[in-house]
């Protein structure tokens, strides 16, 4: 099975990132780390429940990697935005095996002491217009572990898609936390919904 691990918000550049995210959630944004593989980096804040949100962007000063990098931050343009959803599992493959296809191959990942694997695309591009969640399976420490705790907890995921009705039913089997709503829209986007001290907001 499938569990919510964390959110991904994409921005042109950090400091676009942090200041969409500490003005919208009010919360200040921890230090995070590079990803030599993709050539990206990242800010951080820990969530409720074992979760956290990252900022995730282009490194300016990384070697450019040998395939698309994941997310689609290749083609990532214009204002931050609630991007991406990954989901943690014990069973890599076997998970894999249940999601739509093109959903990615294991890759081996880190960030200074952290080691991963995670499913990502050849082209970078996750199904459902990036509306399917990626999959990892943390080896070792969980980066929550070492977070400061923000005391923001996660209330509500829309997952909105011309195609969410067919996504959920794909989801269903290895999925299942009522924080997790699919909507019908027009257009793909998230949603997310948090308590920050008893006060919600949204990204």
């Amino acid at each position: 099975m499938l569990a919510l691990d964390h959110l991904a918000v994409a921005a042109a550049t950090l400091k676009e990132g942090r200041a969409f995210v500490e003005e919208a959630l009010g919360i200040e944004l921890q230090k995070g780390g590079q990803h030599p593989r993709y050539g990206t980096h990242n800010l951080l804040i820990g969530l409720e429940d074992g979760l956290y949100l990252e900022v995730i962007s282009v490194d300016p000063q990384a070697d450019l990697p040998p395939d698309p990098r994941w997310f689609r931050l290749d083609e990532f343009e214009g204002e931050p935005c609630l991007h991406n959803w990954i989901c943690r599992t014990e069973d890599l493959a076997g998970d894999l095996a249940a999601l739509p296809e093109g959903a990615g191959q294991p890759v081996a990942l880190t960030r200074g002491d952290l080691r991963w694997q995670m499913a990502v695309p050849e082209d970078g591009r996750l199904p459902y217009d990036e509306m399917c969640p990626a999959v990892i399976r943390w080896q070792g420490r969980h980066p929550a572990a070492s977070l400061k705790q923000s005391g923001a907890r996660l209330l509500r995921l829309r997952v909105q898609h011309p195609e969410a009705v067919a996504l959920k039913a794909r989801l269903a089997p290895v999925l299942d936390d009522p924080r997790v709503v699919f909507e019908v829209a027009d257009e793909p986007a998230l949603r997310a919904e948090f308590d920050v001290n008893g006060e919600v907001r949204t990204l």
